[in-house]
């Protein structure tokens, strides 16, 4: 049997001066999903630091960090490990100056990874492939959407 283990995973929420929210289409394993923007915490690092990380690596960006949106607060099994136990932790972030990356209007176009803007107002649940960022959507959109 495979050894069991914690699979820590760090989110960012990026609301732009549009009241839209950055999400992730990708393609990983022969996979596709989409997800908010982050990724697995690395052995030695704050997860404040991983998600600054990722948000570098995946869009070449130094974000700022505001404050813990959601934690995990149940059992879920990786959807890519059944024996790792998930913990996922999503923070609101913010980026100071313009925006200069690659966005994409439609998912899964020839990118591995790649980006889009979702106004808050269409943010549904059904937009994402795994359960806790469904549970994150519901939340925001309840917190966040004008009606």
């Amino acid at each position: 049997m495979k050894k069991q283990k914690f699979n820590i995973r760090v989110y960012g929420i990026l609301i732009n001066s549009k009241n839209e929210i950055l999400i992730s289409d990708e393609c990983r394993f022969n996979r596709f999903f989409t997800k908010f923007p982050g990724g697995g915490l690395e052995w030695g690092e704050g997860i404040k630091d991983c998600v600054k990380r990722e948000f570098m690596e995946e869009l070449g960006i130094a974000i700022e960090v505001k404050k813990q949106f959601y934690c995990t607060d149940f059992f879920i099994a990786s959807a890519f490990c059944e024996t790792d136990q998930l913990i996922s932790i999503y923070y609101l972030v913010d980026y100071p100056t313009v925006l200069e990356f690659p966005v994409y209007t439609i998912p899964f176009s020839e990118e591995k990874e790649q980006f889009r803007w979702v106004p808050l107002q269409e943010l549904t649940e059904a937009l994402f492939t795994f359960p806790i960022d469904k549970i994150v959507a519901k939340q925001l959109k309840e917190q966040f959407a004008t009606n």
